[in-house]
């Protein structure tokens, strides 16, 4: 027992420092073309500085890092795996009496370990500086206007408005907001209409107010000036490139909030009316990481712990790396038909960890039994 338990431990150790090692490649070279194509956009803005590329860059490694996590994992496993029953370490143990499922206990747990720390602190510190890059995207990046957020049952909206200047904005706050038969409804509106510096040309309040076809048309609404006094003018018109699809789209992507926050911005969406599936399926994918960080640690030792001597050792560890991209497409398939509607969020989010998990049992017993 004594002999299985340090065993189990030296093996996680190995399995550790080798998906680590892994994890932190991936997300280098991620990084690397994420940076490059940031360049790509910044070259036709030459009043944006290579700074700001660099912060946004930098702000987007924890986010890759945790969606490269289950491919660290598998390949890092791999690796692991492999080296350790080329120098028959492995192969000694078995033949000691030692079940592949006790020595596989501590990289098992080591791995789930990994994911749950990955998703209560590092996917709350990835979502805090994935809000932060998306920001700067749109301020320095991105053309035109575009909705900012939805928060505490406020909504702000960010659109381009031209009529007093060419390269104007209008920031509408709405301090009610409901979705009634397709209809967008906002109640307390404040819009605050913006030269292209940044100046105040005109704010207006409305008690009310909807989005039509491309037009928010504002009720008893009055207008005034700086250093002027409001001025009622009752029902105005205002253009906008906004749709009830693309404001709803542009809510804080599911990236955007932490496991904590997620609950109760569901709840604040499913109160307005909104579609809240994308972040359901995000909420309950981020629950299973950690299961899928142990099923991607036992599809990497069933596809990697087969005697050298036997060949087609290549071809096994290649197998591997193509049923961990294999569980990648359908995990996507999945969450497509969930943002869809087909499946329902927690099928959609856990179905592929659960099939994979399967297969690593199968192959476990098959490779421990015969």
């Amino acid at each position: 027992m004594v002999v299985s338990v340090t065993l189990s431990l030296y093996i996680a150790r190995q399995f550790v420092f080798s998906v680590l090692a892994m994890i932190a490649s991936l997300t280098g070279i991620v990084c690397l073309f994420d940076f490059i194509d940031l360049l790509r956009r910044v070259a036709t803005r030459p009043d944006v500085s290579t700074n700001v590329v660099t912060e946004i860059a930098a702000l987007h490694v924890p986010y890759f890092a945790v969606e490269i996590l289950p491919f660290g994992i598998l390949l890092g496993g791999i690796i692991c795996f492999w080296r350790l029953t080329r120098s028959s370490e492995l192969i000694v143990a078995r033949a000691a009496g030692i079940s592949a499922w006790q020595f596989l206990a501590g990289p098992l747990a080591c791995a789930m370990l990994i994911g749950g720390i990955a998703t209560t602190l590092i996917s709350p510190l990835s979502s805090s500086m994935y809000r932060r890059a998306e920001e700067l995207d749109q301020r320095y990046l991105r053309t035109g206007g575009g909705p900012l957020s939805l928060s505490s049952g406020s909504l702000w909206l960010r659109q381009a408005d031209s009529q007093y200047d060419p390269k104007g904005v209008a920031i509408l706050h709405a301090r009610g907001v409901e979705l009634k038969a397709g209809v967008l409804h906002i109640h307390d509106v404040s819009v605050f209409r913006l030269d292209r510096d940044a100046k105040l040309v005109m704010r207006i309040e409305s008690p009310d107010g909807i989005l039509g076809d491309h037009i928010w048309e504002l009720e008893n609404a009055q207008t005034v000036r700086p250093n002027e006094l409001l001025h009622p003018i009752g029902q105005m018109n205002l253009p906008t490139d906004l749709t009830v699809a693309r404001v709803q789209e542009s809510f804080s992507s599911p990236e955007t909030l932490s496991v904590w926050a997620l609950p109760s911005f569901i709840a604040l969406l499913d109160r307005s009316g909104f579609s809240s599936i994308r972040h359901r399926i995000h909420f309950q994918s981020l629950l299973a990481l950690p299961m899928l960080a142990g099923t991607m640690a036992l599809v990497a030792a069933g596809f990697s712990m087969r005697p050298t001597r036997r060949g087609g050792v290549a071809q096994m560890i290649g197998s591997g790396v193509a049923a961990g991209f294999l569980l990648f497409t359908v995990s996507k398939v999945a969450e497509q038909f969930g943002n869809s509607g087909a499946l329902p969020p927690v099928l959609a989010a856990w179905a592929p960890t659960v099939a994979g998990l399967c297969l690593a049992i199968s192959l476990l017993l098959h490779l421990e039994d015969g």
